[in-house]
């Protein structure tokens, strides 16, 4: 498994994720070379709201298996232990089982060709229905545990129903697949007749109102992450220190307007209407540049240093589990490491165009005291959404033509860019390692990601 890896997560979003053991050290740096000719830069994108209105991170425990098989191979009785064991070895299985079907689900819908599209999905549907039946043949007898299975059974069952009719959905029309289709609809059918009819999870009332249904499953999903998914507590620093450069923008921005006035004063003798005009003038000077002046201020000063602490805790015993210092601002190329530099260097000649540079740096150090029974790592996802990048982009307007028998057609294009991304991990002590990356995007969607080759005397990202 590579110890960090890149895909695509939406149609405009890329996904990261890696894992952290007890006692581990980690930074991770990403850089991403977003060409001029797109419009974004530090003057267009301000990088704080970019990280909490377009950065999506969860961290949870994590045990290896996050596909279905996987997760089935290592699915272990959870009937032979306490209460509170049981309660936390279900919740990790869960939550395990639904980031898998989600996971997997996603990948299937990526598939445009129906010959592969329709035996991953049969693939699919045949994994969901063995895990399911296997943890159901796990049901707890005592009646102390029933209300914890049947919050995580009503769950799963909802969920994959929902996938599978969602990957449906995106399929490619092809009527040579009919039973297929059919397979997965039956299989669809029968979790809701399972959950409806046999168990009778969810009220009438429920079940006739979607919202009603998915604010249920979404508290159920709540319940089940707890333990598993940890608690996040982000705090902006700096906040002292950007009261001080507001302060000092201020001053400096009065010392200039009191020597015009002054300079005003010695001009215009006594009260005149030019005075007043003139003051007016200053003052509205003043409102405009000293917005600019502490912006400029505060980047200089801020340059290079973590804007946000995170703390994440365990959500049942509130113990500490690990610590983070997060940075996220425009770099300028003298601030760029030499080594980053060096791989964008090897470009084609074509790519090669002048490129703002928004660097993501996260500096994790993870608690030297063992996890929670049942957990070894800890694992992190950070979902980078590039619309805010894509409403900068011009809509495709050009046509192509083309002759053929002597008639002349057109076709519309869009307009692609090529955004690199270099990511830069730190273990420990241990040695730098490098990965570049290549996104090809339009106004719409990501196109495709690439991995690209480094430069020979680099230690590149690996297993």
């Amino acid at each position: 498994m590579a110890k960090v890896k890149v895909k695509q997560e939406e149609a405009l979003s890329i996904k990261f994720s890696h894992q952290m053991e007890v006692g581990h050290q980690r930074t991770f740096d990403l850089f991403f070379y977003l060409p001029t000719e797109m419009g974004v830069g530090e003057k267009t994108l301000d990088e704080e709201e970019y990280y909490h209105s377009a950065m999506l991170g969860r961290r949870s425990y994590y045990s290896k298996g996050l596909h279905l098989p996987l997760v089935q191979n290592r699915f272990v009785s959870i009937n032979k232990r306490t209460k509170e064991e049981f309660r936390f070895y279900l919740n990790l299985f869960a939550y395990q089982f639904a980031v898998a079907i989600e996971t997997d689900a996603k990948e299937v819908r990526q598939l445009t060709e129906a010959e592969e599209f329709y035996p991953a999905l049969t693939e699919l549907g045949q994994s969901v229905a063995q895990l399911l039946k296997k943890f159901r043949r796990n049901e707890p007898s005592e009646e102390k545990w029933q209300s914890y299975f049947a919050n995580a059974d009503n769950y799963l069952s909802w969920f994959c129903e929902q996938q599978l009719l969602k990957t449906l959905a995106y399929r490619p029309r092809n009527a040579a697949y009919k039973e297929e289709k059919e397979q997965i609809i039956a299989l669809c059918r029968a979790e809701h007749h399972y959950r409806e009819e046999e168990r009778k999870y969810n009220s009438a009332g429920t079940k006739q109102d979607a919202n009603r249904i998915s604010n249920k499953m979404l508290l159920l999903r709540r319940l089940i992450q707890q333990g598993v998914v940890l608690k996040e507590e982000l705090k902006p620093l700096g906040i002292g220190l950007k009261k001080f450069v507001t302060g000092l923008a201020t001053t400096l921005v009065m010392l200039v307007v009191s020597a015009l006035i002054i300079k005003a004063q010695g001009v215009f003798s006594g009260l005149t209407m030019s005075l007043i005009v003139t003051l007016a003038i200053i003052y509205g000077f003043r409102e405009i540049f000293k917005e600019d002046v502490r912006n400029a201020l505060w980047r200089f000063i801020q340059r290079g240093r973590p804007r946000w602490s995170r703390v994440l805790k365990d959500t049942t015993t509130q113990t500490v589990i690990a610590k983070q210092l997060v940075w996220l601002d425009f770099t300028h190329p003298q601030d760029i490491p030499k080594a980053v530099a060096e791989i964008m260097k090897q470009r084609h000649s074509q790519n090669k165009v002048d490129a703002e540079v928004l660097h993501y740096r996260i500096a994790t150090k993870v608690t030297n005291k063992e996890f929670e029974a049942g957990y070894s790592q800890i694992q992190e996802q950070v979902n980078f959404s590039l619309v805010p990048f894509a409403r900068h982009l011009e809509r495709g307007k050009a046509k192509i033509y083309k002759e053929q028998d002597g008639k002349v057609s057109n076709e519309s294009v869009e307009r692609r860019y090529q955004v690199n991304l270099v990511a830069v991990l730190k273990d420990g002590k241990g040695p730098l390692e490098y990965a570049r990356y290549k996104v090809v995007m339009s106004r719409s969607n990501i196109i495709e990601i690439t991995r690209s080759k480094l430069p020979g005397d680099l230690l590149e990202m690996g297993d």
